[in-house]
């Protein structure tokens, strides 16, 4: 060619020929090489390298002898929006398209677990859900109360299988013992009751946790019974044994059988611990019954028998003559007979015996011979006439002071002296004026009841007692009525005898026995007058004789009856009584045309069980069966309900059917 230049031999022959791409090339097979030229010039023969080791080039070479660089491989142009082309033939693909497959045992597995976990937490949710299912609204299965199986039944099943089973294991009774004594105490008598409503709302029901589930399944729950106690009528049982179980020390005494004077030397007495009784019989009771024995505690007099004996010698000559009074020139005597009738000798708290002289009941037969009637004071108060009420007005008077007649009789009757006591007459108001009676308003018989009874026994003199006391006492505004405030303890000196009294489910002797018939009365007059009343204890037993659910215990001090007068009138009480009933009539303002007692049915009723006793001091009683009623007060005016009060229930125990069978000394 005409400007070529002279040829040179290429150092690499094969420079000008592309070599392959692929990630593993090999070395090109060269057959035979130029004279001159060695193998070396490839490189080494046991390795390659990504680029070709630079050599010397041949003599006089345009590099200064150093080989050309290898020719980089063809290289697509690229194209936008074109795919790239496709590789070359026999070249492998790139490694992103490339697919990736792993075979080995960990990637199964790390396949497999979700898999199996899934299946676990389902059998695992299936097992706590079905029988969580089966088992809600139900008390939890396996669930025992004091041995009774009440699991897997309904609240209602439970309770009434409970009532059924249970009840019965704990209405045994207690026996107790005061001192050589026995006496067995039954359920009713301690308020004993299970409470069944309590108990089973200690087990688990409704829709069990996975922990219930497992243990309905597997295992069982044991509950304790819950049961209560009555505090209020096992206080009264005990109250009850108390009054018969008591012996009350007593303290010297020096009295009159006529002009004879007696001596009660002074006594020691035992007392029923009643607290200690009541916690240890409640306890028994929980405790499922058996024997306890109560603490008897004594009681010793202060008096002496020395002061006893000291009284007598000072009672002999109190009553060897007449006591003289004088008023300027009047006078009068009090014979012994009348002295004795208000003196006697009791204890003074420190050991001695003091004299105790009625003076106010000796001047209501004496006064009038020193002081005219007409000077004396009155109260004023209320007489009932042609069936309406009479104001009989107050009066101030003039009388003898019986304080300070009592004081100076008292002075001869201890240390002696002269016989003559001189008496002063001073000004005496009236307890109750006119004014304040006049204000009470009182102009008509608001309400009246009776109830009635056997007659000629001892309780009738109570009953006859207690309604003489409280005859034409008046009640004023607002002022809250108490027969215990007023009428005081029963006594043997006010003229109250003893008498069977039902105390605590037990027929005893007490003084006043029997007035709880006048509170029947007087409540019930309360009752149909529309008072409020205040506090009333009905009785533990039925009694034909009393309106079911509308009579009242009384026992002093502890059960009282009160009632407020919430008019604005005052009331007048008035009594009557006759061999065989008793009668209470309220005067004042009649505020409602009508005021009924509205009866629900009996229910519930408990027969009664029947016993003998073959102790000396066994009073016999009727045996009555028990049961509840209900009793609301209901208030008309003008031919329409005023108002209701809340209803009243009352729970009659049943009534022991006692025979005796002691034979009478």
């Amino acid at each position: 060619m005409r400007n070529a230049g002279p040829i040179e031999s290429p150092t690499d022959p094969f420079a000008s020929v592309p070599m392959p791409t692929s990630a593993v090339s090999k070395k090109p097979r060269i057959e035979g090489l130029p004279p001159g030229v060695s193998r070396d010039i490839f490189g080494p023969q046991d390795r390659q390298e990504s680029r070709p080791a630079q050599a010397p080039s041949a003599q006089g070479g345009p590099s200064g002898g150093a080989l050309p660089p290898v020719a980089p491989p063809a290289q697509p142009w690229p194209m936008a929006g074109k795919e790239p082309p496709a590789p070359v033939f026999g070249a492998p693909p790139p490694a992103e398209l490339q697919p990736s497959y792993d075979d080995s045992e960990p990637s199964r597995r790390r396949r497999l677990l979700p898999g199996l976990l899934t299946v676990v937490v389902l059998l695992a949710a299936l097992a706590y859900v079905v029988p969580a299912v089966v088992m809600s609204g139900s008390v939890l299965r396996g669930t025992h109360v004091g041995g009774v199986d009440i699991g897997g039944l309904t609240v209602t099943q439970a309770a009434d299988k409970l009532r059924t089973e249970l009840a019965t294991r704990l209405s045994r009774p207690v026996v107790v013992e005061i001192g050589a004594t026995k006496e067995t105490i039954q359920v009713d008598e301690a308020g004993l009751e299970l409470d069944v409503v309590g108990t089973i709302g200690q087990a688990p029901s409704g829709f069990p946790s996975p922990q219930e589930v497992w243990r309905g399944l597997t295992g069982t729950t044991e509950l304790e019974p819950r049961v209560t106690v009555d505090a209020s009528q096992l206080t009264r049982t005990v109250e009850g044994l108390a009054e018969a179980a008591d012996k009350q020390s007593h303290e010297g005494r020096v009295f009159f059988e006529g002009l004879t004077p007696k001596a009660r030397q002074p006594e020691d007495g035992v007392l029923l611990d009643r607290d200690d009784a009541v916690r240890r019989i409640g306890d028994a009771f929980l405790s499922g019954g058996g024997t306890v024995a109560l603490t008897i505690r004594p009681a010793k007099p202060v008096t002496t028998p020395e002061a006893v004996q000291d009284a007598l010698t000072k009672a002999r000559a109190a009553v060897a003559g007449p006591i003289t009074l004088t008023l300027d020139d009047k006078q009068v005597q009090i014979p012994p007979a009348m002295i004795a009738a208000h003196l006697t000798y009791n204890s003074s708290g420190d050991g001695g015996l003091v004299p105790q002289f009625d003076a106010k009941a000796v001047l209501a037969n004496v006064e009038s011979s020193l002081v005219d009637a007409t000077q004396q004071p009155r109260d004023a108060t209320y007489e009932i006439v042609g069936g309406e009420p009479v104001l009989v007005s107050s009066r101030t008077g003039r009388g003898v002071n019986d304080k300070l007649l009592a004081r100076d009789a008292e002075k001869v009757f201890d240390t002696g002296g002269a016989r003559t006591i001189p008496v002063r007459l001073g000004t005496v108001e009236p307890v109750v004026t006119t004014a304040q009676v006049r204000g009470l308003g009182i102009k008509e018989l608001v309400s009246t009841f009776t109830t009635r009874f056997d007659c000629c026994q001892p309780r009738v003199t109570n009953i006859k007692r207690m309604a003489q006391e409280l005859d034409g006492h008046l009640v004023k505004p607002g002022e809250t009525f108490s027969i215990n405030d007023v009428v005081g303890e029963r006594t043997v000196e006010d003229g109250y005898v003893e008498a069977g009294q039902i105390v605590g489910g037990r027929m005893v002797n007490i003084v006043g026995g029997g007035d709880a018939q006048f509170a029947t009365a007087m409540y019930n007059a309360a009752f149909f007058a529309g008072f409020d009343d205040i506090e009333h204890k009905p009785m533990d037993f039925y009694a034909p004789r009393y309106p079911a659910g509308r009579d009242v215990s009384l026992l002093y001090p502890n059960l009282d009856l009160k009632w407020r007068n919430d008019s604005d009138n005052g009331v007048l009480v008035k009594t009557a009584f006759t061999d065989t009933s008793v009668t209470v009539a309220l005067w004042g303002v009649k505020r409602y045309d009508e005021i009924q007692a509205v009866e629900s049915e009996r229910r519930s009723f408990t027969p009664f069980r029947s016993e003998t006793s073959s102790a000396p001091d066994c009073l016999p009683t009727t045996g009555q069966q028990g049961f509840t009623i209900d009793v609301t007060r209901v208030f008309f005016q003008d031919g329409e309900v005023a108002k209701r009060d809340k209803k009243l229930t009352t729970k009659y125990r049943p009534q022991t059917q006692v025979t005796c069978t002691a034979t009478p000394g």
